[in-house]
């Protein structure tokens, strides 16, 4: 049976052990240096307890060890992959080559996405090379990854969620050229994520200030089934530098789609043990978004830029029917309440926010009304009730047992056996009476 892996991301400790605890397979994390997410470093120690604690579950862990590496530091990133290795990695994900010829143990090595694998003929040398996984470039459709997985035996890897970068995956040197903070040392400063104005070669302007180079989020929930047929063994949700409340949210929300799928097959089956107890229902729409995509992966059908803004508006919620001195009112399904964020684009269609203070039965009275109009259409980009949910939630992750006692000669045998088949047994001496 084909395991297939939810692999989550792991800003921290913390954020890891909620990553397993939500229902992933796998996390990755970045240790103290030579991660693509400089501001995403943990130390060993941390790695430690979160290989200790998603063992328990047989999920995994991997070390992001993925940036371009100079001269001077080959020894230190040698000397880092042996001690990761030491506390039981599971895997290092890696975009510098020259790791390969590095004297480093027998430990199972994945090519990033930053390794540019796009190309059917890179992605087959790197196969051949001995990468035990790759992860393919986000930009890849259906047909594309079948043909990769026809011509490939490693496992492949695949995002299905989270942040997507106007370059082609692996090769955005933007930031690099123009601030000189390069994604591929970690640094990246986002300026697909800036405002400009675009202007021809003689100098008028064609576009006022806009975000014209920010891209949606990724959101393949519709097509996870079709990516999952295609060959892909690893779902992947980007976000290293994400708090903790949106990998639990979609985390679980991920576990719940896949188990969905996974049930009743017999060809495939989950990565890890366990089954997840949720007391929420996630909502991809509530945390962190720029509005979603499913990007190329059933061809370029579809608007994949968010010009408007680079931030979170929010979820829709409604309109604006009235205003008044210090309050507004809404036509709306969903309740406000007290704390929530709400974002709107004011009438020079730039994106403003402002926090409910009160809410008094239709009326709401925010801490400043921020030219709120009527008839603007509001988002929640800060759900108060939800958010309090995720933080105070008591899921529990649970491995299924069972338990027999049974006689013997001398006295009786307890046997404890896993969902995965491993069992366990002791025996007690004991008189029996008749």
């Amino acid at each position: 049976m084909r395991k297939i892996e939810l692999l989550a991301p792991a800003r921290n400790l913390e954020t890891g052990i909620a990553a397993i605890n939500f229902g992933a397979d796998a996390v990755y994390i970045g240790p103290h240096k030579f991660g693509a997410r400089s501001a995403a470093a943990n130390s060993l120690d941390d790695i430690e307890k979160l290989i200790t604690h998603a063992h328990i579950y047989n999920a995994k862990v991997y070390a992001a060890i993925n940036t371009i590496l100079f001269d001077n530091e080959l020894e230190e990133a040698q000397a880092l992959i042996r001690d990761l290795y030491n506390r039981g990695i599971d895997a290092v994900i890696i975009q510098d080559m020259g790791i390969l010829e590095m004297d480093i143990p027998p430990v199972p090595l994945h090519a990033s996405t930053q390794a540019d694998n796009f190309d059917i003929e890179r992605i087959k040398f790197l196969d051949k090379a001995g990468f035990s996984r790759i992860v393919l470039a986000r930009e890849l459709s259906l047909p594309q990854i079948k043909e990769v997985r026809e011509n490939t035996g490693c496992e492949l890897e695949f995002f299905i969620h989270g942040a997507l970068c106007v370059s082609l995956s692996g090769r955005c040197y933007m930031s690099a050229s123009t601030g000189g903070r390069s994604a591929n040392r970690g640094e990246c400063a986002q300026p697909c994520r800036k405002i400009y104005t675009l202007s021809d070669s003689s100098g008028k302007i064609i576009s006022k200030p806009k975000y014209p180079l920010s891209l949606k989020d990724m959101n393949q929930t519709a097509s996870l089934k079709e990516i999952i047929e295609s060959g892909i063994d690893s779902l992947k949700i980007e976000g290293r530098l994400k708090d903790i409340d949106y990998v639990k949210n979609i985390t679980a929300h991920y576990r719940i789609t896949l188990d969905n799928i996974l049930e009743g097959r017999n060809d495939i089956g989950k990565a890890s043990s366990g089954k997840v107890l949720f007391d929420f229902t996630p909502d991809p729409l509530r945390t962190f978004n720029r509005g979603y995509t499913g990007y190329f992966i059933k061809g370029r059908t579809e608007p994949v830029g968010s010009p408007d803004t680079p931030k979170f508006p929010g979820k829709e919620i409604g309109k604006v029917t009235g205003t008044g001195s210090g309050w507004f009112s809404i036509s709306s399904r969903e309740k406000l309440s007290n704390g929530d964020g709400l974002s709107f684009f004011d009438r020079g269609k730039t994106l403003t926010g402002l926090k409910v203070n009160r809410v008094d039965h239709d009326k709401n009275f925010p801490l400043a009304m921020n030219g709120i109009f009527k008839d603007a259409i509001l988002y929640r980009n800060h759900d108060a009730v939800f958010e309090k949910a995720l933080a105070l939630s008591k899921t529990l992750r649970r491995i299924d047992l069972i338990m027999e006692l049974s006689g013997t000669a001398n006295g009786f045998r307890l046997t404890v056996t896993d969902e995965d088949n491993y069992s366990a047994s002791s025996e007690i001496a004991a008189v029996k009476e008749i």
